[in-house]
Order: C-alpha cells, then structure tokens, then sequence
C-alpha cells in the first residue's frame, strides 16, 4: 500500500524513490511485524486470559507439562494479523502471489482457529476431527496450486529443482505439479503443528526458515541472479521477500512472549498457518527440497509421530519413549530449554546448509 503513496510523492521529493527497492521494504515489513507483535502482545494475552482461552494440556504427554494447563492459547492469531498489516503495508497489492499467499495463511489459520476453539470450548485436546481437517487442509492446498500452475509464466516455473545437481529439473506437468503442491503444503502445515510442543520450539525455527527462504525468493524473483546461479526466473517472486521477512518480524515478536516460560501459545491457528505459508513459498520459488533441507527439524518431528504411530499399530511396541521427537529427548532427561535450544541450534546449521546450494551446484 505504501509503495503506492511513494510513487506519487516520488514526483515531488526523489527521497521515497526507496520505496521501490524490495530490500528496503523487506527491513521495513520485518521491522513493521515486530512492532506491531510487541506492542500488542500483552494485550492480546490479557484479552485471551480474560476471555479465559487456556490450553486443554494433554493428560497423556510429559507430567512435567501439567503446570501450563490455562496457559492462553490462541497466540497464533497476533502473528497472523502482524503478517497481513505488515505485508499489506509494504507489499505491491498488484502481485497475485502477495494473495495467494495471504489467502492460504489466513485460511488455515480459520482452520486452525476452529480447531482451538473447539479444545477451548469443549475441552477436547484433540480438537477437530483428522478428517475434517485433512478436507479443508485439501481444498486450501490444491485451490492455491491451481492458482500458481496456472500463474506460471512459463515451464521453468513448473518444474522440480534437486539441490545441488544444476543439471537436474524434472517437468512436472499440471498432475505432478498439483500433487508436489499438495504434499508440500499439508505436509508442511501439518509439520509445524507437530513441532509445536514446547516453549518456543516452533516460533524461531519458522524465523531461520522464512529468513533463508527469503534469500531464495530475492535471487528467484531477480532475473540476473537468477541466471548467474542457475535457478529459474519467477517473475514477481520478489515481493515474496517482503511476506517472508513480515513472517520473520511477528514470530520474533511473538517468541517474547513465548519464550520459555510461555506467557502464551500460537496454538494451531498460528502453527498450521505458518507451516501452509512456508510451504506455499517453497512452491513459488521452485524450492521444495530447499525447504526440506532447512525445515529438517519439523520433518524429523513429523516422522517420528509417523513412524511411532505406524510401528506401535503393527508391534505394540513404541521407537520412542514418547513422540514428537522433542518429548522423546524430555523423557530421556533433557530440561525443556535445553531440547528447545538444540534444536534451534540445528535449525541454524540446516538453513545453512539449504543457503549453500544456491552455489554448490
């Protein structure tokens, strides 16, 4: 939106010519979402506690857990809001992947949102039934692929990028490509749910992974950097940057608050949201197995719930002391900071790694 009042006043002072530089609005957006968690963070744990919204702690997870029964739940929701003012005030509205990222975010947030309202309401820890969820997770994936395959400009849009063998970029077509979507997006969305068990486990490495996914967009959306490094050219992914970056500004200023001892929790409709959008990015950008790589820590997470599920049905007997991972690792004895903070650290060096293929090729 600002952009647009730049323009105009760029008549009269040359100055707000900064406007038009993605890297400028990229700081701003972040720096905007940071403000704007901050300030009405306490606020909104003060009307989440009033309106006595507290997390239904699951009686069969870690005992040490039991003490944040009541704790405000719902956080999720100042990061969503952060995100959309923050992108809508430094994004240029005329890009449709600004949309269709907002689109996805905020309707898996609505699912999300239903999903902890029933646990609030009704004090179901299980929330929402899985199939109900699997449908609107479904239609949001699938309705946001149709939307970019056929926004693509061209092929090199449609195709799967291996990381680190340039000579490697599989076509996909409109089934390949619409399945790759769908994976990526729920599998995405659904990861970062399961990462969401502990104090700030979840909050930071969204802000590694938005931040290193941002880098990509910049050199994606850049048609010399993108030649030079051997990517494919998506035109207007540029202005992704700007939505990773406000990403990065709201779970920071969010992870204030949700530090440990959480003073609250994003809940779902902040996790499936966040992971749908993260996923969606991926998507635009051609960097799937990027997003793999740097978002190593909630695929980890949501295989162990996999396999742990999948081999107690089959054995009755469990991998794991308890899973997610991160449960395993409190049962084995590790305090909850200490699980939160190593995997915070492994986050870095993955989101290290996914940087480096943008030359190791």
């Amino acid at each position: 939106m600002l952009i647009y009042i730049a323009e105009f006043l760029q008549n009269f002072i040359t100055g707000f010519n900064i406007f038009q530089y993605t890297t400028f609005r990229a700081v701003m957006a972040a720096l905007t979402a940071l403000v704007f968690s901050l300030l009405l963070g306490p606020w909104s744990i003060r009307k989440l506690t009033a309106l006595k919204v507290g997390q239904a702690v699951r009686t069969d997870g870690p005992q040490t857990h039991l003490v944040k029964n009541g704790t405000p739940t719902m956080g999720g929701s100042l990061i969503l809001t952060a995100i959309t003012v923050s992108t809508l005030l430094w994004g240029n509205l005329h890009n449709p992947y600004i949309w269709i990222l907002l689109g996805v975010m905020l309707a898996t947030g609505a699912l999300g949102f239903y999903d902890d309202w029933r646990k609030v309401v009704y004090k179901d820890p299980n929330g929402v039934s899985a199939k109900f969820k699997m449908v609107w997770q479904s239609a949001v994936a699938l309705g946001a692929g149709l939307a970019l395959f056929f926004l693509a400009k061209n092929s090199a849009n449609n195709i799967l990028i291996v990381p680190f063998f340039k000579q490697i970029a599989l076509p996909l077509g409109v089934v390949g490509f619409m399945i790759l979507t769908y994976l990526t997006i729920v599998g995405t969305s659904n990861a970062v749910n399961l990462t969401d068990g502990l104090d700030g486990l979840a909050a930071f490495p969204v802000v590694l992974v938005a931040g290193g996914l941002s880098v990509f967009a910049y050199v994606t959306g850049h048609a010399q950097f993108a030649q030079y490094l051997q990517l494919p050219f998506v035109a207007g992914a540029n202005e992704v940057v700007i939505f990773c970056t406000a990403m990065c500004g709201a779970c920071l200023g969010f992870l204030w608050f949700n530090a440990y001892p959480a003073q609250v929790f994003m809940g779902d409709v902040g996790a499936l949201a966040l992971g749908a959008a993260l996923g969606t990015v991926a998507v635009i950008i051609r960097q799937e197995f990027v997003l793999v790589i740097m978002g190593g820590l909630f695929v980890v997470e949501a295989l162990s719930v996999m396999l742990q599920v999948g081999w107690y049905k089959r054995t009755k007997k469990r991998i794991f002391l308890m899973a997610p991972i991160h449960h395993h690792y409190e049962q084995k004895g590790w305090k909850e900071t200490q699980v939160v903070v190593r995997f915070w650290i492994i986050t870095i060096v993955l989101v290290l790694i996914g940087l480096s293929t943008l030359k190791i090729r």
